[in-house]
């Protein structure tokens, strides 16, 4: 058994200011700092020290389920330290194991350095709101920022379904309802099937992974609620066509009037290494709804949608290169992180080279 535990390595992690702690059994443990896997000079991880992470760390009422699936979700607290979502798989018939440090504190869009029209999002009354991005990205903790300003600013009822909880809110102007798959319910479906009933103004639907999901998140905000969702896609054009993908073709003309008619937006992200090498910072693209997005997406002419914000700052919205020039122009990316993560460097370069005129006051 190695000279370490569970425990000291997430300390550490909290401390170095890592993302994720991955501890795999005959590997050493290693942080992921800054994006990037750093090996610590530790000894490797023996099946021992695995069971005694699970022993420490999984819930009593999951045990069970832990033992008998491939992968498996749940949190960890270490108090005074933070909070963590813990990912448990197999690999080559033994147990890998990833943890995601969620800080007590939830940051606000300005301590994010996301745009400060982000706060749209948080006026809605209904509809419905997708977060994109790559495993990473930082979704759930914009989300949690949207979410904690509805909570410091008016008097909702928000109900959250994720898998597992990650950040925990403590009620100012709003109430929250927070409720884990495995824990407090079944599954995102069942979570949703029985949320409308329990009086909410705003509901969180930590990922969307089925067709049934996403008819249920359709409905809910047909219904007078505001919806906020995550999706694994990398921006607002793929995210549409996703949610279509997940219906068969002949059900798509239907579904396709009735998400036109509650999508209020959309926020996609990617997370960046910042010029100084210290930390990370968010390039956004910013989707809202007009009535003449909406007629694009009933004609789906989604291709229509990026050459429209395109022109500069159409109501506000940002393109991911816009995002990254801002970035560039304040200092706060080098220009090869820029170009190596914007979808259309061409673009980009002409932006740098003083080409750009759009709309400045949106960021």
């Amino acid at each position: 058994m190695s000279n370490y535990t569970i425990n000291s390595l997430l300390e550490k992690a909290q401390e170095l200011g890592a993302s994720d702690l991955h501890f795999i059994v005959g590997e050493v443990p290693s942080f992921r700092i800054d994006g990037k896997i750093i090996k610590s000079k530790l000894e490797p991880v023996t099946e021992e020290d695995m069971m005694q992470a699970i022993d420490e760390m999984a819930p009593i009422s999951m045990r069970d389920k832990i033992f008998r699936s491939y992968d498996s979700d749940f949190p960890y607290e270490i108090e005074g330290v933070s909070r963590f979502r813990v990912n448990l798989a197999m690999s080559f018939g033994y147990h890998s194991m990833t943890v995601r440090l969620v800080p007590y504190e939830i940051p606000t869009f300005e301590q994010l350095k996301l745009p400060k029209n982000i706060d749209k999002f948080s006026t809605l009354e209904n509809g419905i709101v997708l977060v994109t991005g790559v495993a990473g990205s930082g979704k759930s903790t914009t989300i949690a920022s949207i979410l904690n300003h509805i909570n410091n600013t008016q008097k909702k009822h928000i109900v959250t379904i994720e898998d597992p909880i990650e950040y925990v809110y403590k009620s100012q102007k709003s109430i929250f309802t927070q409720r884990q798959i495995g824990i407090d319910t079944g599954s995102f479906l069942d979570g949703l099937k029985f949320v409308l009933r329990q009086d909410p103004d705003v509901i969180l639907i930590g990922e969307i992974r089925d067709m049934e999901t996403v008819a249920s998140a359709l409905h809910a905000a047909e219904t007078g609620h505001l919806v906020f969702a995550t999706l694994h896609t990398f921006n607002a054009v793929q995210t549409i066509n996703r949610i279509l993908s997940f219906f068969p073709p002949s059900e798509r003309a239907a579904v396709r009037s009735q998400f036109a008619e509650v999508f209020r937006g959309s926020i996609s992200q990617k997370l960046l290494l910042s010029a100084n090498g210290k930390g990370r910072i968010p390039a956004i693209e910013l989707l809202y709804s007009t009535p003449t997005i909406k007629d694009f997406i009933l004609k789906d002419e989604l291709e229509e949608i990026y050459k429209l914000v395109q022109k500069g700052s159409y109501n506000d919205m940002i393109t991911f290169n816009m995002s990254l020039y801002d970035l560039y122009k304040k200092g706060l990316i080098t220009k090869e992180v820029a170009l190596e993560h914007s979808d259309a460097p061409n673009e980009l370069m002409h932006y740098m080279r003083g080409v750009y005129s759009g709309s400045e006051n949106i960021f």
